[in-house]
């Protein structure tokens, strides 16, 4: 069986398909006929047993007056059991073949086979009524054998249409296969070799079609992604080349002995703003490249005590603008996850609140929930639509990664983080997709 296997594994589609198909319509073929055999003899016996009794019932009606209507298909012979003997000639093989039956005690219409094998007949024995005499009547061999071999070639016949006809519908099936597949496999290779805005169209509901528009969805978000990566690196070029090149300029410069900015101290802090800002912007690509790679590898159930994590979080942030009131409605609940992902979510919900607050802002913490509101200006429709995506750089915007990050730990651990506008403010809320036990 597993060499069957192995070598049908090396064939493709319709060699695999036209091999099957053969061993198993050879295995129907040869059991169909086994089977039917036995069954085509019982009903040629069954009819010949009707056919005998159609025959004398024949003979009995018209026999006397009408010979000539008597079935030539079946010979009759009249057996007296008052003296044990035949009426007329009977030829030596019926007399030898009815010889080994019980004819005396014949009460009733009866029907059987004489003899074995080539020499058996089917015989039909009917008692005259009031009367010692018997009518014997016997099939002749070769009505039996034309009315068998008619009956086969007809079985025969039928069989042989019924599977030529359900091998070709499978032939049929199996080419409605195997265009699609084909289809699949061409625009496969058209994404392979960097064709653009490659096409592929099955029209199938079943599970084929489901991987063709799986194939396409996937296309889709690789374009996507490709061209979110394409506009990353140039983003990533633009917000280095900046202070890289006032950097590099302010340093020639004070090395010339000219100081850009007045006095070599001021000139020294641009150097060195530039520097944190370079800082920053570096430790943000390596926090959002390595959550990139983050998996949930988490203990199961919420472990990460909430209120600690963002007391920690108010503490780094609040120094960047100590003019707005942070305030905070704790419950003392835990998220699912790790400390650290969980914090750097917080200090850059907080980081983006702090940039756009008038005077407040507003953090409260429940079962499953997190929520962060700030009281400034109202974000436009078309940020809101693409605000978690990287680069996405909102009016007051450093880099545009602190959302992406946000909402990459978020899907981690199974939560949903959302951003939108209210009456008088903006608000992100960070919701848990799983259900929470009160």
């Amino acid at each position: 069986m597993k060499r069957l296997r192995i070598w049908l594994s090396g064939l493709n589609l319709i060699q695999q398909f036209i091999s099957v198909g053969f061993f198993v319509i050879l295995f129907y073929l040869l059991f169909s006929f086994t089977l039917l055999s036995r069954n085509v003899d019982n009903f040629i016996n069954r009819q010949m047993f009707i056919y005998l009794e159609s025959s004398q019932n024949e003979y009995f009606m018209y026999s006397d007056t009408y010979p000539e209507t008597v079935d030539k298909n079946v010979s009759h012979y009249i057996y007296d059991r008052s003296s044990g003997v035949f009426l007329g000639n009977v030829p030596e093989d019926v007399a030898s073949l009815m010889n080994g039956l019980d004819l005396q005690n014949v009460t009733d219409i009866s029907y059987g086979i004489a003899g074995k094998g080539k020499t058996s007949r089917i015989y039909a024995l009917h008692p005259y009524e009031k009367s010692s005499l018997l009518l014997v009547s016997l099939i002749s061999e070769s009505y039996r054998r034309s009315f068998e071999a008619m009956l086969s070639e007809g079985v025969i016949d039928v069989t042989l249409l019924v599977v030529l006809l359900l091998f070709s519908f499978m032939i049929i099936w199996v080419f409605t296969l195997i265009r699609p597949l084909n289809q699949i496999k061409h625009y496969i290779d058209k994404i392979r070799n960097g064709e653009k805005n490659p096409e592929l169209r099955v029209q199938r509901a079943d599970e084929i079609g489901e991987v063709a528009e799986a194939l396409v969805d996937m296309q889709q978000e690789l374009q996507q992604q490709k061209q979110i990566r394409d506009e990353m690196i140039q983003n990533i070029s633009h917000d280095l080349k900046t202070p890289i090149a006032t950097i590099k300029s302010y340093s020639e410069s004070i090395k010339d002995g000219i100081y850009p900015y007045g006095t070599l101290e001021k000139s020294v802090d641009v150097i060195s703003e530039h520097a944190d800002r370079l800082e920053k912007k570096v430790y943000s690509l390596i926090t959002f490249n390595k959550l990139g790679y983050l998996d949930d590898s988490a203990p199961e159930g919420n472990t990460v005590p909430m209120v600690q994590v963002i007391h920690k979080a108010i503490v780094a942030c609040k120094v960047l603008r100590t003019d707005i009131e942070i305030e905070t409605d704790l419950k003392d609940v835990c998220f699912h996850g790790e400390e650290d992902p969980w914090r750097i979510v917080v200090e850059n919900l907080l980081d983006n609140a702090l940039r756009y607050a008038k005077s407040v802002i507003r953090i409260k913490l429940r079962k499953g929930r997190l929520e962060v509101y700030n009281d400034g200006e109202q974000l436009d429709q078309e940020y809101l639509q693409k605000m978690f995506t990287p680069y996405e750089k909102g009016t007051k915007g450093n880099f545009g990664l602190g959302l992406s990050i946000v909402k990459r730990v978020c899907d981690t651990y199974g939560y949903s983080v959302t951003g939108g506008n209210t009456a008088d403010g903006v608000l992100f809320r960070i919701i848990s997709l799983k259900k929470e036990k009160n």
